[in-house]
């Protein structure tokens, strides 16, 4: 083979090469980029924490979807332990105003929403972040709770509010509600159009009528603060 076409040869093969490692460098250089804005994009990380038959991974999807009905970038996912009615059920939210890649289970929540009051001391909300939350479903007053904790904690009697409303005593309209009254994490109409999506005609309005009242039982905008500074 002449001189010329060996040299020609060995420069396209060197050209090519070159490409595929500026392509690979590229792709490498995305891929950093990606994990970069996933870790500095602003979450806020919520647990609700019940038993089965509670519907609080209902309440989870139900959370997402009004933070999607907000605008937000939301994930939504259970963890059951045994499965059966009655045992402990944790379900997971995550709500961000940036795109984020975060899959892992949530073991540092900005706030804890507490269906059932029994797992209060079985350590259901001691992992909650100091500058967090808790809200509790409970007609029983704070201190006699005696809930030990540096994060803020409110208590909504949402059983009672739902069984009178509704007729069944599950909570977690009443507590999505009260919670979002309390952090103002998202608009109260984007609640109000996740409903609309899951109920119609009179269940709809009496879920609607559940929400309000619930609302009415905390302080509206009181974590306000703490849910501004979880997301800067």
């Amino acid at each position: 083979m002449p001189v010329g076409t060996i040299q020609r040869s060995l420069l396209l093969r060197h050209g090519v090469a070159s490409l595929m490692v500026k392509a690979r460098l590229r792709r490498w250089l995305a891929f950093v980029l990606l994990l970069l804005t996933s870790a500095m994009a602003e979450l806020v990380e919520i647990r609700i924490d019940g038993r089965g038959g509670q519907g609080n991974v209902v309440a989870a999807y139900m959370l997402a979807e009004a933070g999607f009905e907000a605008g937000r970038h939301v994930q939504a996912f259970p963890s059951f332990g045994p499965e059966r009615r009655g045992a402990p059920v944790a379900a997971f939210v995550r709500v961000s105003d940036q795109p984020f890649k975060r899959r892992c289970q949530v073991h540092a929540p900005h706030y804890v929403i507490v269906q059932d009051p029994t797992l209060l001391h079985a350590g259901a909300p001691q992992d909650v972040r100091p500058e967090g939350g808790i809200l509790i479903n409970s007609q029983r007053s704070l201190e006699d709770l005696a809930v030990k904790s540096h994060a803020h904690i409110a208590v909504v009697p949402a059983s009672t509010l739902a069984l009178r409303v509704l007729g069944r005593s599950i909570p977690n309209s009443a507590l999505l509600a009260a919670f979002l009254a309390l952090t103002e994490l998202m608009p109260m109409e984007a609640l109000e159009k996740a409903l609309s999506r899951r109920f119609a005609d009179d269940t709809l309005q009496r879920n609607l009528q559940l929400t309000r009242e619930a609302a009415g039982y905390v302080t509206a905008g009181a974590w306000k603060e703490r849910s501004c500074a979880a997301r800067h």
